[in-house]
């Protein structure tokens, strides 16, 4: 052999070693059962594979991948695509941080204390009342899920600041970040698919409520969680791509029609907090937008007082789920449609009723999530079913509503770490929003606007702490990853005074546009 091509023969050599024992190694996973085990065995061999391409892009997957549909279901607790990319992000960033001392995560001390005060509060919390148990991993406490998704959630926003979003990409990241939600809609097709597709709902659950298998045949009494989030998310992206001057002032008709076919698609859901979070989110950017000063304010009356008319007299024709989505307001629809929405808000009004009395004794300390093992032995017995309302709530902890999401498990100092946060939170979006570039202005109207909007919704119609704060936290982390950190006035520069006499000139800083 020549001694020239020793090096590209020990090469070969290397890689015929790592590849005959990975051969054997799936080709024993490919002969043994589709288990859990086989499947923790494959993902942690893609994820080997993936190293390289993760070290380069893991903070636009992350991004990308935030509302992605998706669950890791051999995984115990089957957590959500999102926990996963934020764990590798995160691990990714501090990695490079330390291998490189000129790597720093973007700066934000007004976010970043009140999310420190809030890990504090609900570590002392857990330890004060029964710990951090994870039931899928054999602990005899259970209710530890809840603590592993608040914990992620914060951990997000360290991931996203992590590094800045490329300017020349803004759009990309903020597009894919919205439109990955699109994905739920393959839970809604778990009727309508031959049974050998099945295994697709491993990964994307049946997320419908009362479906029915009908072959090629669409329920509309059927509420598609995934097609009304799919609507949502496409709602949601159009407003903060184009905003609403750009949708209804750009002079391209295909906007305004993309963009009323995402609302529509949204009341397939059924959900009346879908049409609340994206009439509050539109109205809200519209007037940031100064969209009522122009000459498409008198078309939006019009057309609105046109739809009023039709609405009224045919609301009770419109399929179920729209009538149901409606329900909040005083329309002629169907009366089953009437007795589902408003028996759903009766639940709600009860658990809250049983369970404001019990905040008070909770204020100095949360009761946690910690679900003991005679309570979790309740919750699997039969007669669950026919436990108070009361009772069901206090193992359960689903109180269906925002406040009550905060301050039973984590009482006031909770309350405290969770005010404090919104409101540095919206002074950020708010600077961002004023001082930011132009260039990113719609997206950062958009972000103020949404998160307006999610606290109105938390506060008033429906919120889950556990859920809803990385929701929170990832679209702030969005908003300083954008902007690079957050926004401030520019420093007011000296008169320049010419050597003629002549009057000062000064040099104008950026004037925001609702100011010209």
């Amino acid at each position: 052999m020549n001694s020239n091509n020793a090096p590209a023969a020990i090469r070969s050599l290397i890689i015929y070693a790592l590849c005959i024992p990975l051969a054997v190694w799936i080709g024993y996973l490919l002969a043994t059962p589709a288990d859990r085990f086989t499947f923790s065995y494959a993902g942690i061999l893609a994820l080997v594979f993936l190293i390289p391409i993760l070290l380069r892009w893991h903070h636009f997957f992350l991004i990308a991948g935030w509302n992605f549909g998706m669950t890791i279901f051999f995984l115990p607790g089957t957590p959500p695509v999102w926990l996963l990319l934020t764990a590798i992000s995160f691990g990714i960033s501090v990695l490079h941080r330390a291998v490189n001392s000129r790597a720093h995560f973007l700066s934000a001390p007004e976010i970043t204390w009140p999310l420190i005060f809030f890990f504090a509060v609900v570590i002392m919390t857990a330890e004060l009342t029964g710990g951090i148990g994870l039931h899928s991993f054999g602990s005899e406490v259970s209710g530890g899920k809840h603590y592993v998704t608040i914990f992620f959630g914060i951990l997000g926003y360290f991931a996203v600041t992590a590094a800045r979003v490329p300017p020349a990409r803004v759009g990309l990241y903020v597009g894919l970040f919205f439109l990955a939600g699109c994905t739920s809609v393959i839970g809604d097709l778990a009727p309508y698919v031959p049974s050998k597709l099945y295994f697709l709902f491993a990964f994307f659950p049946a997320s419908g409520y009362d479906m029915e298998a009908k072959p090629g045949v669409l329920d509309f009494h059927a509420r598609y969680n995934g097609l009304g989030f799919l609507g949502m998310s496409g709602f949601l992206f159009m407003i903060s791509r184009y905003g609403a001057r750009g949708i209804f002032l750009s002079g391209r008709p295909w906007r305004w029609v993309a963009f009323g076919l995402f609302f529509v698609s949204t009341f397939f859901g059924g959900f009346r907090s879908f049409i609340i979070l994206c009439g509050l989110t539109f109205a809200i950017q519209f007037f940031m937008e100064r969209m009522h000063r122009t000459k498409v304010m008198p078309v939006f009356i019009f057309a609105g007082l046109i739809g009023i008319t039709l609405l009224i007299p045919f609301a009770n024709r419109l399929p179920y789920t729209f009538q149901r989505s409606l329900a909040f307001l005083p329309l002629n629809i169907d009366p089953v449609a009437r007795m589902d929405a408003e028996g759903s808000s009766d639940w709600r009004l009860e658990i809250w009723r049983d369970t404001y009395p019990k905040v008070p004794q909770y204020l100095l300390l949360g009761k946690g999530y910690a679900i003991s093992k005679d309570d979790l032995a309740v919750a699997h017995n039969q007669n669950f079913a026919y436990l108070s309302m009361a009772d069901v709530v206090a193992i359960a902890q689903n109180y269906h509503s925002g406040p009550l999401s905060v301050l039973m498990p984590f009482g006031a100092w909770g309350a405290i770490a969770l005010l404090w946060f919104w409101f540095a939170s919206l002074r950020a979006l708010y600077d961002n929003y004023r001082y930011g570039d132009p260039a990113f202005q719609t997206i950062n109207i958009f972000l103020f606007a949404y998160f307006i909007a999610k606290i109105l919704l938390f506060l008033v119609i429906f919120g889950a702490l556990e859920g809803d704060l990385a929701s929170f936290a990832v679209l702030i982390g969005l908003s300083v990853s954008i902007n690079g950190g957050i926004r401030r006035p520019a420093p007011a520069t000296a008169p320049v005074v010419e050597k003629t006499g002549a009057a000062p000139l000064v040099r104008p800083r950026f004037q925001p546009f609702y100011q010209r």
